[in-house]
């Protein structure tokens, strides 16, 4: 196999042929050869590589090439589809592998026959717009083979209809529906089972592992390869789905599915529709009895706790009513005979979560604009993922330009219990000494003063005047992004500066990336979302400025009680646990400028801990070997050494 990746990965190799603007890279076939050495040994493998190495090809090849079931996972649906539609098409038809594949997604992606049956029969949608989708929606499920409703162009993906006409893992009602055997879904999983590559994104991998999902649970046992694309993301979402959530918009849709199914098939029965809305009114006072519009915050020191905990009672209370009805009536239909044990399973989750007791899982609640969500987290993934792996002998790889601090992986390995894997890490091979360099501007105050963000956006302008526009300002709250981009446009407008001025959520990202690439001058200024898994190569973006180093803030309920377990076990939680994390979103942030060997730009890092503290050196070394100034002039010296304005590469 070996002598074989060799040839295929050689300047004249097969991928040469097949792939426009292939070259040969050395750390792009030493990745292969490791990933190939762990399919076949059935081993864990943790890789990163930098941006530029061609790590996509670098584990398809070696995967296609296996002979086994593999299962892709990747970040984001995004990132799913452009493997599955452009890099396994491309890979597959320069090897001539004779490889199935297939794309599983959620069941939030596909119409469900039956809910759809019932939304027409209820005839009660929110908005006359709904009504219109609704009726587009059942036309395209009448013609379509696949259900996906990303290829429902004129129904918009967010559209309120959406939640009407799909199922959920709770109202599905599986073997026993009358639209089984035509069930999209259940197509989509027949596919995933038959083929040799699965692509999936890590929630819908770690749920169906988790919720041993119908159908899908045989997807794990019968593959040998898993391998984690974009693994970096891991942790947060394997935390998230082995703990339990349990949400208002569930009882909301509880209540929903239960007077339409009671419309359908229990008119004579007045009560139940009643509780409904009861459980209705509950599940909304519960969100409207905290005051904050968007916060997470811990259940054993939550202020103002008396509305909370009565609103939870009522809850609790609607809920065993709407459930003890639902018991009576279930026979009548197999709707309602879901809606029953939905019902069941939701007492269940909400007495499991009142009551706690447990040690290892942190208490939580999430307040968003309309929901509010109850979460329990493990402290700890490491164990439960190690088990999870256990269950059968295959090969575990996982890959990201961004899982090590200075090359140690202990952090991640730690975290995701994979002490016993192998490591391997490959620097991007791109010229960061001569395309980029590292701007730490002096004179920054303290980030915690009411004046920073100000004094960010000051000492970026005569930068962003010099780049020519063509930047990204990357804020670490969305509180400090607005006030930016406030300010921004205010001196802009000021200086007579004419770049356009982009902001994270006028827009949908790809929608806003499209924009910022046409304008080739724009300034785009955003938070988390385009921190990752954002791909702008040429002059289109020639800086990045990012506010202040990404450290998690220290009263997120999961992260304080971390913290305070591996402080009352002796152990220094900043540098083995709060360090590594913000390091590794930094290399993230700051992977965005340099995509391409003929780009060209400055990495702007404001905060002047990176200067002033002792970890700052860590953090640089970290980094990308950019040449590094404090000079503002030098940065100004840099861009007129090839002007910004000149065509892209």
């Amino acid at each position: 196999m070996q002598a074989d990746l060799e040839s295929i990965f050689s300047a004249d190799g097969a991928l040469a042929h097949a792939v426009e603007g292939f070259r040969a890279r050395p750390f792009q076939l030493e990745m292969a050869q490791a990933v190939s050495e762990a399919i076949r040994g059935n081993r864990m493998l943790i890789v990163e590589a930098g941006t530029g190495t061609g790590k996509t090809f670098a584990y398809l090849v070696p995967a296609l090439l296996s002979g086994g079931k593999v299962i892709l996972s990747t970040g984001t649906k995004t990132l799913q589809d452009q493997l599955f539609d452009r890099d396994i098409p491309m890979v597959r038809s320069a090897l001539k592998a004779p490889v199935s594949v297939a794309l599983l997604k959620g069941r939030a992606n596909y119409v469900c026959h039956y809910h759809l049956a019932q939304t027409q029969a209820a005839g009660r949608l929110p908005t006359r717009e709904d009504a219109g989708y609704l009726q587009r929606i059942a036309s395209y499920a009448k013609n379509t083979r696949s259900g996906d409703k990303s290829n429902l162009a004129d129904v918009p993906e967010n559209a309120a209809v959406w939640s009407y006409v799909t199922s959920t893992r709770e109202n599905c009602l599986g073997s026993s529906c009358e639209h089984f055997d035509e069930c999209f879904v259940m197509e989509a999983r027949k596919q995933a089972l038959a083929a040799d590559v699965v692509v999936v994104n890590h929630h819908l991998f770690f749920a169906d592992v988790m919720l041993r999902d119908e159908g899908v649970a045989e997807l794990l046992p019968a593959c040998n390869t898993v391998i984690f694309d974009e693994a970096h993301d891991l942790p947060d979402t394997a935390s998230l789905f082995f703990g339990e959530r349990m949400s208002t918009s569930q009882l909301i849709e509880l209540a929903r599915d239960t007077r339409m199914e009671a419309m359908v098939s229990a008119r004579d029965f007045a009560p139940l529709p009643e509780a409904a809305l009861a459980l209705d009114k509950a599940a909304r006072d519960l969100r409207l009895s905290r005051t904050e519009d968007i916060a997470r915050l811990p259940v054993n020191t939550l202020r103002d706790r008396g509305a909370f905990d009565d609103a939870l009672s009522v809850v609790i209370e609607k809920l065993y009513k709407i459930s003890t009805l639902l018991k009576t009536q279930a026979e009548r239909s197999e709707g309602l005979e879901k809606c029953w044990q939905r019902a069941v399973a939701l007492n269940e989750q909400i007495a499991r979560w009142h009551e706690g007791g447990d040690d290892s899982i942190v208490r939580w609640i999430e307040v968003f604009n309309q929901s509010l969500q109850l979460n329990a987290t493990p402290l700890s993934i490491a164990e439960i993922f190690r088990k999870q792996m256990s269950d059968h002998v295959r090969a575990w790889i996982f890959t990201s330009a961004t899982l090590s601090v200075g090359g140690d992986f202990s952090h991640y390995s730690d975290d995701m219990g994979l002490t016993d894997a192998a490591t391997a890490c490959w620097d991007s091979p791109f010229d960061f000494q001569r395309q980029a360099l590292l701007y730490a501007p002096p004179g920054m105050p303290d980030p915690n003063t009411r004046e920073y963000t100000r004094a960010v956006v000051d000492a970026a302008l005569p930068v962003v005047e010099a780049s020519g526009g063509r930047a990204f300002l990357l804020f670490t709250s969305l509180r400090a992004m607005r006030e930016a981009h406030e300010t921004l446009k205010i001196e802009f407008e000021a200086r007579g500066l004419p770049f356009p001025l982009l902001l994270q959520g006028e827009s949908p990202r790809t929608e806003l990336l499209d924009r910022f690439r046409k304008l080739g001058n724009a300034v785009l200024v955003g938070s988390q979302s385009f921190w990752e898994g954002v791909d702008v190569k040429g002059e289109a973006l020639s800086l990045v400025v990012i506010d202040r180093l990404p450290f998690a803030p220290p009263d997120d309920p999961v992260l304080a009680a971390r913290i305070d377990k591996m402080n009352r076990e002796g152990r220094n939680s900043f540098i083995e646990y709060q360090l590594p994390q913000a390091v590794i979103t930094l290399k993230q942030g700051a992977g965005r400028l340099i995509r391409d060997e003929t780009d060209r730009g400055v990495l702007m890092i404001c905060d002047p801990r990176l200067v002033s503290k002792s970890y700052g050196k860590r953090i640089v070394k970290s980094l990308p070997p950019m040449k590094r100034t404090r000079d503002l002039d030098e940065v100004i010296a840099f861009f007129q050494a090839k002007p910004a304005h000149s065509p892209a590469a």
